[in-house]
């Protein structure tokens, strides 16, 4: 029979799982390892993207050009970037409230590895994707 009281965890890895120590060991040991787990979500990737390439935008702004998002996913990947010093966030008192996001100076030194990343994957992508 299927508990309904039983809490299911986001976090689908144990903490005391290999995998887990793993992951933690080469988040703090690798640059690489660091970088990804920084940058490395689909969604994250995009909003740097589309940072890099306009000086400021709005919540509503990134939330059209980001198709299949949920409200509730942007706003937790808008967090993480913020809490990682990548975006700031600017909020205007007034009504309607407006909010902005713009790369922070920390956030601009990804510029080079997401415009590497870019034309890495564009010349290998296979033809029947072009």
């Amino acid at each position: 029979m299927y508990d309904t009281n039983k809490k299911v965890s986001m976090n689908p890895r144990k903490e005391n799982s290999t995998n887990h120590i793993n992951e933690l060991y080469w988040k703090d040991h690798c640059g690489i390892a660091y970088t990804l787990a920084t940058i490395g979500s689909r969604w994250k990737i995009n909003i740097l993207s589309y940072l890099l390439n306009e000086d400021k935008l709005r919540y509503g702004e990134l939330r059209k050009r980001l198709v299949g998002i949920s409200e509730r996913m942007l706003i937790a990947k808008l967090k993480e970037l913020e809490q990682d010093r990548l975006i700031s966030r600017t909020v205007y008192q007034q009504v309607p409230p407006k909010v902005e996001y713009q790369l922070t100076e920390l956030g601009r030194s990804l510029e080079q590895i997401l415009t590497l990343m870019d034309k890495w994957g564009e010349d290998h992508l296979p033809d029947s994707m072009r």
